[in-house]
């Protein structure tokens, strides 16, 4: 079987691969940040602000999604997506001033609010673009290629700390995200519609009900 990855999926994985890359910057130093650097840093801390980023983003994810399900077209998922990534991506900078635990929450709320709506856009994108027959091997991936990426980054991120501290992670972290944004721009002629106003985006796009819009291409490019 000959193997061709549909370019909207090449992005899409590529995208996620950058993004999440620098978040496993984050993942081996985060609780030792907390406890190290945010006055009244505890366990206690790190796990709820680990809750509050999961209970968060759990209880988004099902109503932007069915918020999307009722939505024609492709737009939708596309402007989910790609603004919930960019503010997702913004967060690592707000860790950078963070003193407080209170900062911290705050900031994992956000992170949870980013991540919901923009993985509520991503996987319907990336399952109608998936080639034919190939469901299992592209689906394998995009997980294969993101355990890589934040393991390798994870390694890196502890090094990294050890010799120049926190704050080049986070700056580090927010930088990939916004690469991993710009590489969704790459798509501007895949998904119809987005950019039909150029940069221009009316938000009444996003409820936009035209059924002509639901005719999606998925063959390979």
């Amino acid at each position: 079987m000959k193997f061709k990855i549909n370019r909207v999926v090449k992005f899409l994985i590529l995208s996620d691969l950058v993004f999440w890359s620098g978040w496993g910057l984050i993942t081996p130093i985060f609780a030792l940040y907390i406890v190290g650097k945010i006055e009244g840093g505890s366990a206690f801390v790190v796990g709820i602000a680990a809750a509050v980023y999961l209970i968060t983003r759990s209880i988004l994810r099902m109503p932007a999604s069915i918020f999307l399900d009722k939505c024609f077209g492709e737009k939708d998922d596309y402007w989910f997506l790609t603004i919930g990534l960019f503010v997702a991506s913004v967060v690592p900078f707000g860790f950078i001033f963070a003193t407080s635990p209170w900062h911290i929450y705050i900031l994992q709320a956000i992170h949870a609010v980013g991540m919901a709506i923009s993985v509520a856009g991503w996987s319907p994108i990336f399952t109608r673009h998936i080639n034919k027959g190939q469901e299992a091997t592209q689906w394998g991936l995009s997980n294969s290629s993101l355990g890589v990426g934040v393991g390798v980054m994870g390694l890196v991120g502890g090094w990294t700390v050890t010799r120049f501290g926190f704050n080049p992670i986070f700056i580090g972290v927010g930088i990939m995200g916004l690469i991993g944004v710009i590489l969704l721009l790459c798509l501007k002629n895949d998904i119809k519609g987005v950019f039909d106003k150029g940069f221009k985006m009316d938000f009444r796009d996003i409820f936009d009900g035209e059924e002509n819009d639901s005719s999606i291409e998925t063959g390979s490019h």
